[in-house]
C-alpha cells in the first residue's frame, strides 16, 4: 500500500490507546484539568463504574465559547506555547490529547462559562474534530464534562473491562491521591448517585491531618511525623511513618512531586536506603511526601500518563530525599518526639516481638481496650558535638542530648554487687565502656527525664520504669543492642575508613560502562576504602579493601556498587556492608535476656536511650519500648467509670 494520511478521528483513537486505559484513566485526565482551571470545588459523577457516564464539574475560570472548539482539537492547549514553556512546565497537563481522544472514544459533551460570559455554551464530540454547533447553556461559572458510554464505538476495548465494582474502586482510589495532592481543593465522588467521598477544602494542618485519616486511616496520622525540610532549591514535606508502622505491602506510599503523584525508581531507593536500618525485614514504610522543585529540573513528559518523571540533577535529588528521611527518622527520641503521642499496637505491624504467655483461663481473662503508646514528654536538650548535624544544609532542626550515667559509672558504685557479675556479663560491661566513657550522674532534684526511672526488670527481660506520664516497658536487650550499635558507627565513621592492601590483587571482568564508571569514581572507591584501579576495557583491578570488610565477598560487594551506581547514580552498599558487621557486633555486645539488672543499670540504660538516635527500634526493626499513659491505665481499672 501507498503511504497515506490516517482519518483524525482514528488518529484519536490511537492516542485514546495510550491515555485512556480505563474510566479511572478518563477521570484523571479531567480532574487535572480542573485543578489547572484553579477550582476549589470539584463534583465527580459516576454511573455504573465509569463505563455508562463520568460526569465531572468544577468552578474554575472556565472556557470562552470561541475556545471550545479547539479544546477538542489535537495538540491545542493554553498551558504552553513555546519550547521555553515546554522545558519548565508547572501545570497538570499540556499535550492537548485528553479531551480528543475521549471524545474519539465515547459521547462527550463539554459545558462551560467563563465569570464574564453571559451564559455558558455545550457542545458536543465524537473525534472527528467537526461539526461543533455551540448551544447555549444556563450551567454556572466553570465547566462540566459529561462522558458516556466508554468504548462504545470500540467493543475489544471493552471486552478488558473489569466488574463494575473493580473499575469504580479504580476510581475511588485514583480521587483518594489526588485529593492527597491539593489540600486547597473540595471534592465530592458519587457512584449511582450514591455519596461516597465528600471532602472540604483543608486549610490547616490539623485539617489536612483529617483529610488524610480519611483517606489512609487515623491510625496513619497517629503513628506518623510530620517533617519539613529544605535545601539547594530543594523542599520535602509531608507526613513519614514510624518504623513501627509498616505495612506489607506498598499501598500506603503517596509521593507528589510539585503536586503531581508519581512512581519514580530513584525515589523509591532513596526511600528505601533511608528506612534500611530501622524497618522489619520485609516490611514496607508508609508516607505521604511533597517534594518541590524548580519545574526546569524536572521533565514531567517521559511517560504518556505523566506518571513517571525524569529528574534532570538525580544523583542530588536522591541524596536530598535520603538525607531528609534519614535525619527525620535519627531524631525521634524520647523528649524530641512530635507533641502528640505516637500509638503503637499492641502486636506491633512489624511482626512478633514479644514472647507468647500461655492464655489465662476464661475466669482470668479481662477483656479491656488497652492502648500502648511510645512516651512524648516534653524535655530541654543540650548540645552534644558528636551528634550535632548541620541544619543549615538540609533546613531541619538540630537536636543535642544530655549527658547521662554510663553502664561503667553505674556498675563502679554497686560495691559488693560487683561480685556477682559472671565473667561473661564483666566482658560485655567492660567493652561497653571503651565506647561509653563514665560521665557524671545527673544532679539530685532534676526534673523527671523521659523515659522516667527504672522500678523493676521483670522476668529479667523487660524493664518497668515510671514517667511524667505514666509507665514503660523497655526490652532491654533490644535497647541496648540499638545504642551499641549507634555507638559502634559514629565511632567507626569519626576515626576515617582504615583501608587493607590485599596481598594479591584481584582483578575483576566487568562492563565497558562499569568500567569507565570506576575510572571516573575513583575518588569516591577511594573515600570508602577500595583502591580499584582500571586496567583494560573491561577489567578493573582491586587493590585494597576496608578492612572491617577484609573476610567478605569484596569482589562481589565492588560488582554491586558498581551496579547499584549505574542504575541510581549512586550507591550505599558498602555503608550496608560495613553497618552490617557493626549490627552483629552490637548484638553479640549487648545485655543477655535473663541477665539480671540492677536499678543503677536499668536507669543508665534509660538515660542512654534518651540520647541514641533511632532508638524506637532495634537493629532488627523491632520496637525497643512502649508506654501506658494514666488514662490508659484509668481505663483498665475502670477509675472514673
Amino acid at each position: 500500500m501507498r503511504i497515506h494520511a490516517l482519518p483524525t478521528q482514528l488518529i484519536n483513537q490511537i492516542a485514546a490507546g495510550e491515555v485512556v486505559e480505563r474510566p479511572a484513566s478518563v477521570v484523571k485526565e479531567l480532574v487535572e484539568n480542573c485543578f489547572d482551571a484553579g477550582a476549589s470545588q470539584i463534583h465527580i459523577d459516576v454511573e455504573q463504574g465509569g463505563i455508562k457516564q463520568i460526569k465531572i464539574r468544577d468552578n474554575g475560570c472556565g472556557i470562552d465559547k470561541d475556545d471550545l472548539a479547539l479544546a477538542l482539537s489535537r495538540h491545542a492547549t493554553s498551558k504552553i506555547a513555546s519550547l521555553e514553556d515546554l522545558e519548565q512546565v508547572s501545570s497538570m497537563g499540556f499535550r492537548g490529547e485528553a479531551l480528543p481522544s475521549i471524545s474519539s472514544v465515547a459521547r462527550l459533551t463539554l459545558i462551560s462559562r467563563t465569570e464574564a460570559a453571559d451564559c455558558a455554551w455545550a457542545v458536543s464530540a465524537d473525534g472527528s474534530e467537526r461539526n461543533f454547533d455551540p448551544q447555549p447553556d444556563p450551567h454556572p461559572s466553570g465547566t462540566t464534562v459529561d462522558v458516556r458510554d466508554l468504548f462504545y464505538n470500540t467493543p475489544a476495548r471493552r471486552k478488558f473491562l473489569k466488574a463494575e465494582k473493580t473499575e469504580f474502586g479504580h476510581i475511588e482510589n485514583l480521587i483518594q491521591k489526588l485529593a492527597l495532592s491539593r489540600f486547597d481543593v473540595g471534592f465530592l465522588l458519587r457512584h449511582n448517585q450514591r455519596e461516597v467521598l465528600n471532602l472540604k477544602p483543608a486549610a490547616s494542618q490539623g485539617e489536612q491531618e483529617k483529610r488524610i485519616a480519611a483517606i489512609c486511616g487515623s491510625a496513619f496520622v497517629d503513628h506518623a511525623v510530620k517533617i519539613d525540610y529544605a535545601a539547594s532549591g530543594l523542599r520535602l514535606h509531608g507526613w513519614v511513618g514510624l518504623p513501627t508502622f509498616s505495612r506489607g505491602q506498598q499501598d500506603m506510599q503517596f509521593f507528589y512531586v510539585n503536586g503531581r503523584l508519581i512512581k519514580d525508581r530513584l525515589v523509591a531507593h532513596a526511600v528505601k536506603q533511608a528506612y534500611q536500618d530501622v524497618l522489619y525485614h520485609g516490611r514496607h514504610p508508609v508516607f505521604v511526601l511533597y517534594l518541590e522543585l524548580d519545574p526546569a529540573l524536572v521533565d514531567v513528559n517521559a511517560h504518556p500518563t505523566k506518571l513517571e518523571v525524569r529528574f534532570r540533577e538525580g544523583r542530588m535529588v536522591h541524596d536530598f530525599l535520603f538525607q531528609a528521611l534519614h535525619r527525620s527518622l535519627a531524631e525521634q527520641r524520647p523528649g524530641q518526639a512530635p507533641a502528640r503521642p505516637i500509638q503503637v499496637q499492641t502486636q506491633p505491624v512489624a511482626g512478633p516481638s514479644f514472647v507468647a504467655e500461655p492464655r489465662p483461663t476464661p475466669s482470668q481473662q479481662i477483656d479491656l481496650p488497652l492502648s500502648l503508646a511510645y512516651a512524648a514528654a516534653p524535655c530541654a536538650a543540650q548540645p552534644s558535638a558528636a551528634n550535632e548535624l548541620d541544619a543549615a544544609d538540609m533546613g531541619g532542626h538540630v537536636y543535642k542530648p544530655q549527658q547521662s550515667t554510663s553502664y561503667s559509672a553505674a556498675a563502679g558504685g554497686r560495691g559488693a554487687r560487683e561480685t556477682n557479675l559472671t565473667g561473661a556479663v564483666a566482658e560485655q560491661i567492660k567493652a561497653y565502656a571503651k565506647l561509653n566513657p563514665q560521665a557524671e550522674a545527673a544532679p539530685a532534684g532534676q526534673a523527671m527525664p523521659p523515659l522516667g526511672f527504672a522500678l523493676a526488670h521483670i522476668h529479667n527481660i523487660y524493664i518497668l520504669a515510671e514517667t511524667a506520664g505514666g509507665i514503660i516497658l523497655v526490652d532491654a536487650h533490644a535497647a541496648h543492642e540499638r545504642v551499641t550499635y549507634e555507638r559502634l558507627k559514629q565511632h567507626y565513621h569519626n576515626r576515617a575508613i582504615v583501608s587493607q592492601p590485599l596481598l594479591l590483587p584481584i582483578k575483576l571482568r566487568v562492563t565497558a560502562a562499569e568500567a569507565d564508571l570506576a575510572e571516573r569514581e575513583h575518588e569516591f572507591f577511594l573515600g570508602l576504602g577500595f583502591e580499584l584501579n582500571r586496567s583494560g576495557p573491561e577489567t578493573v583491578v582491586l587493590r585494597s579493601t576496608p578492612a572491617l570488610l577484609a573476610k567478605t565477598d569484596v569482589d562481589g560487594l565492588v560488582r554491586d556498587i558498581l551496579a547499584d551506581m549505574l542504575t541510581n547514580g549512586c550507591s550505599r552498599k558498602a555503608e550496608q556492608a560495613i553497618n552490617s558487621i557493626l549490627a552483629t557486633m552490637a548484638c553479640h555486645g549487648s545485655v543477655r535476656a535473663r541477665r539480671k539488672l540492677s536499678i543503677e543499670e536499668m536507669n543508665a540504660l534509660l538515660r542512654d536511650m534518651e540520647q541514641t538516635e533511632r532508638i524506637g527500634q532495634c537493629n532488627h526493626g523491632r520496637p525497643t519500648w512502649i508506654s501506658l499513659s494514666h488514662q490508659d491505665l484509668d481505663k483498665f481499672f475502670m477509675r472514673g467509670q
